[in-house]
């Protein structure tokens, strides 16, 4: 973890003026249900497949993000957005009669952190005004996809963790009031070697460790009121904790990750919370709560992901996985 990843600050850092998350029952039901826009009773939501809610999640929550900031299609030059489902579908879909310029991306889990990065670095180079940055999980669509039928009833193993239904997204604006993304670090591909997708954490956390420990040979760690790391887990965040105290750096009293906080221990998540929509229905929500509200100053947001997929994983592929990261600060 010595090599130095792409780390730099933003001359003219965005301003994040709105932003919006839609979440499902299950999350519904957790610690941060106060934090989010609209809790949908159903996965289905109305409609009549699991891919189709997920659109319907991304196009409602992106329809959110706009009225919150009191503006419309015509006011966004592009929307970067993407997803866990092939040709992510769940987007392209969900956007398809916005009639918005689109960029989409992949990052797996970190696709959140991703898509702010390629939209902060659009608004502060001042080719955008405004640019709506989001993605989106639903455990139906995902199992179906990545794991099992729902109908097999699987058993799933303890480091297993759960993929959140659920839309997050932020609009960044050239000009406004709120919390700014002053500085990004892009992250390098990191695989030691894991090949248990029902592990995600233990794959996902080198990978972390390696963002944030790149960052901190430029910013310190003291700089930051909060870390957040994406969706490691309960498993992934232990380990991640300890390899980034082996690089020298004490991080533990002001690191949380997302997928730890999403779900309480009383749900039978296992080992936490995954997917697209856990760091950024987090993001959205409570973490940008806590600088509007004067609860924290600077914080780092750290998208993490595994960049697996179904063929992959069939021929016996280990799990490569990246980390991207962003500090927003009021």
């Amino acid at each position: 973890m010595k090599s130095k990843n792409f780390t730099r600050p933003l001359n003219n850092p965005p301003f994040i003026n709105s932003s919006a998350c839609i979440v499902g029952p299950k999350e519904g039901e957790g610690p941060m249900k106060e934090t989010y826009d609209l809790i949908v009773d159903d996965e289905y939501w109305a409609e009549d497949t699991w891919e189709k809610s997920e659109s319907k999640f991304v196009k409602e929550t992106y329809r959110k993000i706009i009225k919150k900031a009191n503006i419309s299609n015509k006011d966004i030059d592009c929307i970067v957005c993407g997803d866990l489902l092939n040709q992510s579908i769940a987007s392209s879909f969900g956007l398809r009669n916005e009639k918005v310029s689109l960029l989409g991306v992949y990052g797996a889990c970190s696709t959140m952190a991703e898509s702010m990065i390629v939209g902060s670095m659009m608004v502060s180079s001042g080719i955008a005004n405004n640019i709506v940055c989001m993605t989106s999980s639903h455990f139906c669509s995902a199992e179906k996809q990545f794991r099992f039928p729902l109908e097999l009833g699987n058993q799933r193993t303890p480091t297993s963790q759960r993929t959140v239904t659920g839309s997050g997204g932020v609009l960044l604006s050239d000009k406004g009031q709120g919390p700014r993304v002053s500085r990004l670090t892009v992250g390098k591909i990191v695989d030691m070697g894991i090949s248990d997708a029902n592990n995600m954490g233990a794959a996902m956390a080198p990978a972390a460790a390696d963002t944030l420990a790149s960052h901190f040979q430029i910013f310190s760690p003291d700089d930051y009121d909060y870390i957040y790391t994406g969706d490691l887990g309960i498993v992934g965040r232990d380990i991640c904790n300890e390899l980034i105290r082996g690089e020298g750096y004490n991080i533990d009293s002001k690191y949380k990750d997302c997928g730890e906080l999403i779900y309480s221990s009383e749900q039978d998540a296992h080992a936490g919370g995954s997917g697209c929509g856990c760091s950024a229905v987090i993001l959205a929500g409570h973490i940008l709560n806590l600088l509007k509200n004067g609860d924290a100053n600077r914080i780092l947001f750290v998208g993490t992901g595994a960049l697996l997929s179904p063929t992959s994983s069939l021929q016996g592929e280990t799990i490569p996985s990246i980390a991207h990261a962003v500090c927003i600060e009021r």
